[in-house]
């Protein structure tokens, strides 16, 4: 098993909860973190058609089978159990008893605050980080492979092209468990407002916009966005709230979690045709902010990641909000350093005064560098930005 960051996080909490839950999307490898970190626990699957009936028909018959805890995957197959592991671990007063994993972000939550708040720590696990592969040391090669690839365990255990791996994830996990969360039937008009989005990657999201483009309404297109939040597909990046005395747009911008996948939904194949692809550079972004994401929920900490932009169009990437100040980041796709990457930097940090924080820049290149108080890090280096 390649090794994962958040094994520390997640041991950690299970020295401090009675119940661990780890969610994240589809084949981001929760289950193979979750079984090899807690071996010796009997593992089940609810999507076991037999186990999932067993246990929604006899909630406290299944969970007596294991008086020392286990480890329950998919379990928002399964909602019955909830409040009777609540009993469980109010009884046994025991860390680490239960393990649970869910690919549903919103759904397992929810489940969590009304029935085992209090008693569980949450680890967001995401697909591999640069720094894992590196480790590994099945890292691609160059940066437009690594666009193309994304960072999907599958995609570097098996012997697939990205785009087949792509291709048959989202027809048998994202658009059935949509179909699941909220039965759409027009299964053609999903898939061109997912394409649709994956087009806007690292752009202000419109909803009126998208909605209009799919030929959908604008509810639905809400509603669809919500979706694919709680399949662990899309983020939405929100603006920080401190304007420095400017006016600020309010609107978040979108990102998919795996930045191979929304070059696949955006038609690239191959890695002669990312070289030059329109969406090159925002995908370049999107791979940066997904990368920040996961080093802050393999940490355990939260998403602390804004961007700034005011209406003259002043923009800075990515805001780290800190306790008593703000990180800011600029991300570009280029190879070489010129001094339009620093501008928007210059102005934002001549208005935000002390509540800056060390500057970095973020770029296409192999060489990290420091221009005056400015840290550039090339993007193999991004595992130094902690």
């Amino acid at each position: 098993m390649i090794k994962r960051e958040a094994e520390k996080t997640l041991r950690e909490l299970a020295r401090g909860f009675p119940v661990v839950a780890i969610t994240g999307p589809r084949q981001s490898g929760k289950t193979t973190l979750a079984k090899f970190v807690f071996q010796k626990k009997p593992y089940v699957s609810l999507e076991d058609p037999d186990q999932m009936e067993f246990a929604a028909a006899d909630p406290r018959g299944f969970l007596a089978r294991y008086p020392n805890g286990a480890v329950l995957d998919e379990i928002q197959r399964a909602p019955a159990l909830f409040s009777y592991i609540q009993g469980i671990v109010d009884q046994k007063n025991k860390p680490g008893l239960f393990i649970l994993t869910g690919s549903e972000q919103f759904g397992l939550i929810s489940k969590i605050t009304q029935s085992l708040a209090g008693r569980v720590g949450l680890l967001h696990l995401l697909p591999f980080t640069l720094t894992e592969l590196k480790s590994a040391q099945i890292a691609p090669a160059t940066l437009d492979e690594t666009l193309l690839k994304g960072f999907y365990p599958p995609v570097y255990d098996r012997n697939l092209a990205p785009s087949t791996w792509y291709a048959n994830y989202v027809s048998t996990y994202v658009e059935r468990d949509v179909r699941q969360m909220i039965g759409i039937k027009d299964l053609t008009a999903f898939q061109r407002f997912v394409r649709m989005s994956a087009a806007r990657t690292g752009q202000l999201l419109n909803l009126s916009s998208l909605a209009n483009d799919c030929g959908i309404k604008h509810n639905t297109a809400r509603s669809w966005m919500s979706v694919l939040e709680a399949s662990y597909i899309v983020f939405l990046l929100k603006p920080h709230h401190a304007n420095f005395g400017k006016r600020l747009v309010r609107a978040p911008k979108i990102y998919f979690y795996d930045a191979g996948m929304a070059a696949w939904l955006s038609g690239i194949s191959s890695v002669d045709q990312m070289a030059y692809h329109p969406l090159r550079g925002p995908l370049f972004e999107n791979f940066i902010v997904s990368e920040l994401l996961k080093s802050k929920f393999n940490m355990g900490q939260s998403a602390n990641l804004y961007f700034w932009r005011d209406n003259v169009g002043n923009e800075i990437d990515v805001l780290v909000e800190k306790s008593d100040s703000l990180v800011p980041i600029e991300i570009k796709s280029g190879q070489t350093v010129t001094k339009d990457y620093f501008s928007y930097l210059g102005k934002w940090l001549s208005i935000a005064g002390n509540s800056a924080d060390q500057p970095y820049v973020v770029y296409g290149g192999d060489e990290s560098l420091r221009r005056e108080n400015i840290r550039i890090l090339s993007w193999r280096d991004l595992g130094k930005l902690r």
